[in-house]
């Protein structure tokens, strides 16, 4: 296995050059705009063959890709922030057309004021859409999801676009070794594998106007799909995980959390500090674990609230100023302690925004607040 320095952005490009796209649309914003670079730069190389299609906007890069998909060609795009926004209202109808686009999501703050930094706020806005959603923490996580998203994506009991996020400068430029995984491209189904809505041989319209009983089927018909991504999911992982030594298929990592008492619950390169502080509150005595989670929709309900089971308290650490009601990251964790009778208190804490810095020494003063209340939001920790 081939092991080379990259950074988050540039693991996104080798893993798509690797899965052959067919049409590669996107338009450029920071700090998402060196993944295009470097799809660009193996086009011209030749090591990608893929038709790369100039647009003069984030909703036109989708709406080419809706084109694409729609009579069966590999997609990939990728934006970030107010990007992801202009090209919103047609992200929707990626996911009602049922096509297994995949996206690169550089997270990062929503404005006014402007904010080129990581915050979540734009990953969360993806979350009703019928989207799958995939978080990375580093590069080599970023490289093996978004071969995941194909694999997920792709599988025609889901047929669901995907995105694959992670955090703005602290991974998408942030140099990391990563291994590389020979003969990736043999992990991918076959193109062809689905059935998409349009053909030269069978002509037909797409997008046509629903009424309510068609509409109620459609999304009925997602949300099963969306179901079944999670077992989609878990076989895809460990699939990868028997040629990569790398297991994903929980949706989630943990990391010293059978004993724990009270477990930090992150997604994102904030799990690196939160590892620190929990490794220096154990050499404390303090009976504390951290838990990342990969994979947001489909939630891992079940096996989170199972992992989750005999704490005391769980600690919501979020990178999304939701204002006047709880994060949504705590919301999912908050249902699924609720649907398996967990009695953990809630402690939702947002944290990093706009791309404020967060240290173990941050997480280790989070502790002590969690310590004192339960159900409580605490703002940015004040330094």
């Amino acid at each position: 296995m081939r092991a080379l320095l990259l950074t988050g952005n540039y693991a996104a490009a080798y893993a798509v050059r690797e899965a052959q796209p067919d049409v590669i649309s996107a338009y450029p914003i920071t700090p998402q705009t060196t993944v295009i670079e470097k799809l660009a730069d193996f086009i011209d190389a030749g090591e990608l063959k893929a038709k790369f299609v100039r647009v003069e906007s984030e909703h036109s890069a989708m709406a080419a890709l809706i084109g694409a998909a729609s009579v069966g060609a590999r997609t990939y795009t990728a934006t970030s922030s107010h990007g992801l926004l202009y090209m919103y209202e047609v992200v929707w109808w990626a996911a009602g057309a049922r096509l297994p686009i995949v996206m690169g999501l550089v997270t990062r703050a929503i404005g006014p004021p402007w904010n080129i930094w990581s915050d979540h706020a734009d990953f969360y806005t993806l979350r009703d859409s019928g989207w799958n959603l995939l978080f990375a923490s580093n590069a080599q996580e970023v490289y093996d999801f978004t071969l995941l998203a194909y694999m997920l994506s792709e599988n025609p009991r889901v047929s669901l676009p995907t995105a694959v996020a992670w955090d703005a400068f602290e991974v998408s430029h942030t140099y990391e070794p990563v291994q590389l995984i020979e003969r990736a491209p043999d992990l991918l189904p076959p193109k062809g594998a689905w059935k998409p809505p349009l053909s030269f041989e069978d002509p037909a319209s797409l997008g046509n106007l629903a009424y309510p009983e068609e509409y109620l089927k459609i999304r009925k018909a997602m949300k099963l799909a969306a179901l079944e991504a999670l077992k989609v999911f878990r076989d895809a992982a460990a699939k990868l995980g028997e040629v990569s030594g790398r297991d994903y298929s929980r949706g989630f990592e943990c990391y010293r959390c059978d004993d724990a008492h009270m477990v930090f619950v992150v997604m994102g390169s904030i799990f690196g500090e939160v590892v620190g502080a929990v490794d220096t509150l154990r050499r404390e005595g303090q009976r504390v674990g951290a838990l990342k989670l990969w994979l947001y929709r489909p939630f891992p309900y079940e096996s989170l609230a199972e992992a989750l089971k005999g704490k005391e308290r769980v600690v919501v650490i979020s990178r999304s100023s939701a204002l006047g009601a709880a994060s949504p990251l705590a919301a999912d964790v908050a249902t699924a302690l609720q649907l398996r009778n967990v009695a953990a208190a809630l402690v939702d804490i947002s944290a990093g925004v706009g791309g404020a810095d967060v240290t173990a020494g941050d997480v280790i003063n989070m502790y002590k607040l969690a310590e004192k209340g339960s159900g409580v939001f605490f703002w940015q920790v004040e330094r």
